[in-house]
């Protein structure tokens, strides 16, 4: 037994009953010592000895009691001290056997009406006991009639037990994460080939929170005070970020009004009132995920003192060990939190023994007497963008990306009706019984049952060898084939990449099979088959590549740029990726290029990227305008006639204003060459073709087929070596798809019988010769360089054609293309705007009327007192967004915001807006559009294009936005600029063509290595604007507004407790905010939270 701060006068005796272990840490140091200063207190340490050894009558007598659970403590004999000396008990003891069972810790926190994530609960009494009620299938698990689709948590209902796994649906390359305790410097790991549950015991399941990659921890000192930190998820690469010291990097922020409430709920439902638990933050609600009971925050630097409190002579040796054990934790300095949890344990021991006592905290407390005033330190400027130079006046605010996907396989699409009694069947297996009802078959059971039903249509024998006689048979069984080429490819499925339609044509009457009465039959139906177009280990190497790009150059300032904001939450990063699955994989390469994160891209895929398909997918708003565009007879004309028959109605000084620009002149004789010199290669193809063909006659058509690790192969950045040494195709294409990918671009690009020219073929004949010339070089096809050359000048012209035959069109495409975009990112633009301005005006109040503004002690309530949400808005520092406390604000984007009185960071005041859409090319050739012609719309033609003449004419002779092009706004902010200026806040556009090289050019030493390595480098961003060109976002939303969707047109935004409006502009909320910001100048140290 230990005992501290005794002396003259009768002190508080509080006593400390925990095991040595924690005794000794540096946080339980810091609490203690703060409150032996106090003077008040005499602390006894019961140690380990007497805790496991002796009787609970010989324990030391105490006033107030410290005791909590932790490896090998007797809770049950700290009980029973508790009954027989009746001490004031911090964490009651009782509630403590809660905390070992997950199902008791959710039970109590619905019974208090605090949210938790879905869940349900799967109890076996026997390991691997078989469940009526439980049904596992390969993207979900359903417990009593509840449906979990992946990904869902898998938590063992023993509290003790942190294994904890993840598992991940097939649309995402599946398998399964499992997060642990921290084990060096990694805190989970993925498993690619895990995709069932665990059977050894009982579980609960629950609902996948998506939080955007951070954890929030909240630590409660009472139910009046709630501090919280955040930390990168382990779900996303398991990768613990340290501090140079080697310690997990945490920062504190901000919790929100209602989470405030959720903290006071917890402490009081578990009784607990030193509490730690798990808060998920999901589009813009929070749950609690995890009670941790006794909790202290771990970031404090200073364990020197802890050795003042020496143990007897005799315990001196085990007590060195654990002294050095607590010293080596140097962590980040946040000696607020401290403070703060000594004042109000202070106030907790006062108020319950010595009521007589002022509880008042001191003006000074006692530890900082002797401390020297920290002088405030200036704020950094983070410089301007590379549009001109603006002074170091300026911050950048806002920083906006639309990118297109990376390098991918040709996109391809087999056709076939079917009447086959098994494929009939098949369909109204997975509509429900419908006959009129078409079925999308994407999961890996779906996928399977289709390819053991064509494996048995499949005829055994090439066509032309008497099985096959009339043509439209011959055509059908080559399409059989190619379904079963494609459904075995790679030999695993994953619907992110494969997909197949069926829909019913023909219906007949047949008796039913009870006899009584009709029912209708599918007779014959259209198989629709859509695979290819996924991401290549180039486009993933290129995503990656650029990430990183973005993080070293995209963010002026600090030493250390993008990842010391983003680790410090002064980065509010989202990313949106369409439904595609070439897209989302590269939004998640990106995302690990961007943050420096390892690992696979399945947990980075599910942990970061939001997806958005009615905003960044589809062009159902612009179909019937892109299909004019690409048929109307103008076009047609225009190539087969040749440039000198054209009309222009641009200028020489603006070729782009003419209809049909980029269209090569000699367009009428470059068709028929790149037929013939297409045919050509098909011819080689073929030929490798039937050779592969003949290899699998030899073959079982059962054969198992070798498993495909899909979710490693996500992740892959280099080319397969060893399929190139064999001679055969990159990646999983085998060369009958390849044949069949080449023989439909010669069936479809000409019509012998009609001598007609499908114009609309050239980008897809484009397509695949560079996708040959990069990746399949080696099979040294004849020709395949001369085509390319062809089918480069065409499609120079006819793709950007597509979206528009002149500028008129092209703007009027882009603006229902793009128009969910558009608004978005206006909307992105004006809530940055919205919020630096708030932020401006509390500094400028305060500058003003610093008296007004509630500081020192009065700004935290220690008393247990009935909760009042006014009060607590009024007291609580909450965040300058909106979203956090808001059942759904614009686009459910959670915030997380640093808390500046708790950071150790010089510029707590920084804060920069990042969003990132991932896209197809569609929609950045739409976007380009809409940003160059928009001025010549009727209600705009006086103004200036947003795009100067220089980067027209460069974008006219830019023909392809290519792989990895991209589109970026960055919104700078002149803080010396008046509020009301409209200079205030400053765009800048960029772009960059993406991987826009030929395949063909080697003069570059660079481009040659990448082209050895199947990677196209992606080129720099250049100027839209002139250089010192002032484009002010009042300038900006006045020329995109009519061609972006309203905001009132988004889902509405509720109002939160304590907001109104975007930003509440109440003296209440002012107060609170004005108490955030470190320039508040009379803010007193012993301010709670």
């Amino acid at each position: 037994m230990v005992v501290l701060g005794g002396g003259v006068g009768k002190k508080i005796a509080v006593g400390v009953c925990v095991m040595e272990k924690k005794v000794f840490s540096a946080p339980m140091g810091q609490i203690l010592d703060r409150l032996q200063a106090f003077g008040e207190f005499e602390i006894v340490i019961f140690g380990d000895k007497v805790i496991l050894e002796d009787p609970v009558e010989s324990w030391p007598i105490c006033d107030c009691l410290i005791a909590f659970y932790s490896s090998g403590y007797p809770l049950d004999k700290a009980e029973a001290y508790a009954a027989l000396r009746k001490p004031f008990l911090v964490n009651e003891l009782e509630q403590q056997h809660l905390l070992h069972d997950r199902r008791k810790v959710y039970e109590c926190l619905e019974r208090y009406g605090i949210p938790v994530p879905r869940y349900a609960l799967v109890n076996r009494e026997v390991p691997c006991q078989e469940l009526d009620y439980f049904v596992e299938e390969e993207d979900f698990v359903e417990v009593h009639g509840n449906r979990f689709w992946k990904p869902f948590v898998e938590k063992p209902v023993d509290g003790d037990d942190h294994s904890i796994m993840i598992y991940y649906p097939s649309s995402a390359g599946g398998g399964m994460k499992e997060l642990f305790r921290k084990v060096g410097n990694r805190s989970s790991e993925f498993h690619p080939e895990v995709r069932r549950v665990r059977r050894e015991g009982s579980y609960i399941y629950e609902e996948f929170m998506p939080t955007g990659g951070t954890d929030v921890k909240v630590y409660t000192v009472g139910p009046e005070y709630a501090h919280a930190e955040a930390r990168k998820s382990p779900v996303v690469d398991g990768v613990v970020m340290r501090n140079p010291d080697g310690k997990e990097v945490r920062y504190p922020v901000l919790l929100t009004p209602t989470e405030k409430q959720m903290a006071r709920d917890v402490c009081l439902a578990f009784r607990q009132a030193v509490c730690g638990f798990d808060l998920l933050r999901c589009e813009g609600r929070s749950y609690v995920c995890d009670v941790n009971g006794w909790s202290f925050v771990k970031n404090s630097h200073n364990a020197a003192s802890m050795k003042d409190l020496c143990l007897p002579k005799e315990e001196e040796e085990e007590g060195e060990e654990m002294f050095a054990f607590a010293f080596s934790i140097l962590w980040v300095l946040v000696p607020r939190y401290y403070d703060d949890a000594a004042c109000v344990m202070r106030k907790m021991f006062i108020e319950a023994k010595a009521p007589h006592l002022s509880s008042t905290i001191p003006p000074t407390l006692p530890w900082k007497v002797n401390e020297p005033l920290q002088p405030s330190e200036g704020l950094t400027r983070q410089g301007s963008g590379i549009i001109g130079t603006f002074g170091q006046s300026e911050e950048l605010r806002c920083v906006i990306t639309v990118i297109r996907h990376g390098d991918r396989t040709p996109k391809q699409k087999v056709k076939l009706k079917v009447t086959e009694e098994k494929l009939l069947n098949l369909m109204l297996k997975y509509n429900g019984g419908k006959p009129r009802y078409e079925t999308k078959l994407k999961s890996a059971i779906q996928l399977q049952d289709l390819l053991d039903a064509t494996r048995m249509l499949v005829p055994r024998t090439r066509p032309g060898r008497e099985s096959d006689s009339e043509a439209e048979d011959i055509e059908h069984a080559e399409k059989l084939r190619q379904v079963k080429a494609v459904l075995e490819e790679g030999g695993h499925f994953s619907g992110i990449y494969r997909k197949v339609q069926l829909k019913p044509l023909k219906w007949v009457k047949v008796p039913k099979s009870n006899g009584e009465g009709e029912e209708e039959r599918p007779v014959e139906a259209l198989m629709v088959l859509k695979y290819g177009g996924v991401l290549t280990h180039a486009g993933r190497k290129q995503a990656e590549e650029l990430g990183r790009y973005f993080r070293n150059n995209m963010y002026p300032g600090e030493g250390t740029g993008l990842l010391r904001l983003h680790s410090t939450y002064r980065h509010d990063l989202k990313i949106y990726s369409s439904d595609e699955g070439r897209v989302q994989m590269s939004a998640a390469a990106f995302a690990k290029g961007l943050l420096d994160l390892e690992g696979q891209l399945t947990p980075i895929l599910v942990s970061l990227v939001s997806k958005d398909s009615s905003m960044l997918d589809g062009l159902d708003n612009a179909s019937s305008e892109m299909e004019e565009a690409k048929q109307m007879a103008r076009l047609n004309e225009i190539i087969t006639s040749g440039a000198k028959n054209v009309h222009s109605n641009g200028s020489s000084e603006e070729p782009w204003m003419t209809d049909g620009a980029g269209l090569p002149s000699n367009a009428s004789e470059l068709l028929p060459k790149l037929v013939k010199l297409t045919k050509k290669v098909t011819g080689q193809v073929r030929l490798l073709a039937k050779d592969e063909d003949e290899n699998l006659l030899e073959t079982s058509p059962y054969d198992v087929i070798p498993p495909y690790d899909q979710a490693k192969a996500l992740g892959k950045t280099n080319i397969d070596v060893d399929r190139i040494a064999a001679g055969l195709p990159c990646g999983s294409e085998g060369f009958l798809l390849m044949y069949a990918r080449w023989r439909k671009l010669e069936r479809d690009l000409y019509n012998e019988r009609k001598d007609r020219f499908d114009i609309t073929q050239i980008p897809d004949v484009y397509d695949s010769c560079k996708y040959d010339l990069l990746h399949n070089a080696h099979l040294n096809l004849e020709g395949l360089d001369e085509l390319f050359k062809v089918a480069q000048l065409l499609a120079d012209g006819v793709i950007p054609n597509e979206y528009g035959i002149n500028p008129k069109q092209k703007l009027k495409i882009g603006s229902k293309i793009a128009r969910r975009l558009l608004g978005k990112l206006l909307i992105d633009l004006r809530n940055t705007r919205e919020e630096a301005i708030s932020v401006a005006e509390l500094k400028s109040n305060q500058d003003q009327d610093p008296v007004s503004t509630k500081s020192g002690n009065d700004d935290v309530d220690y008393h247990s007192k009935p909760h009042n949400k006014n009060e607590d808005t009024r007291r609580t520092s909450t965040t300058s967004e909106k979203s956090m406390d808001q059942d759904d604000d614009d686009d459910k984007e959670t915030q997380y915001r640093l808390d500046p009185k708790y950071a150790n960071v010089k510029t707590p005041e920084r804060h920069v807006r990042t969003r990132l859409y991932f896209t197809s090319e569609s929609h950045i050739h739409s976007l380009m559009n809409v940003l160059r012609y928009c001025n010549l719309d009727d209600s705009l033609l006086e103004e200036d294009s947003l795009v100067c003449d220089n980067a027209l004419d460069r974008l006219y002779k830019t023909k392809e936005l290519d792989y990895m092009s991209y589109i970026v706004l960055r919104m700078f902010e002149n803080v010396e600029v008046a509020l009301e200026d409209p200079k205030r806040f400053r765009i800048e556009m960029t772009f960059s063509r993406g991987a826009d090289l030929s395949p063909l050019e080697k003069n570059d030493s660079e481009a040659t290595s990448l082209h050895q390595e199947h990677t196209l480098p992606i080129n720099g961003p250049e100027r839209l604007q002139d250089v010192g060109s002032y484009l002010t976002l009042e300038k900006m939303e006045k020329m995109i507004r009519p061609f972006a969707m309203p905001a009132e047109d988004f889902p509405p935004p509720s109002t939160p407790q304590g907001f109104s409006g975007y930003f509440s502009k109440s003296a209440a909320v002012l107060e609170r905010l004005v108490n955030l910001w470190p320039f508040h100048k009379h803010a007193n140290a012993n301010n709670g939270k």
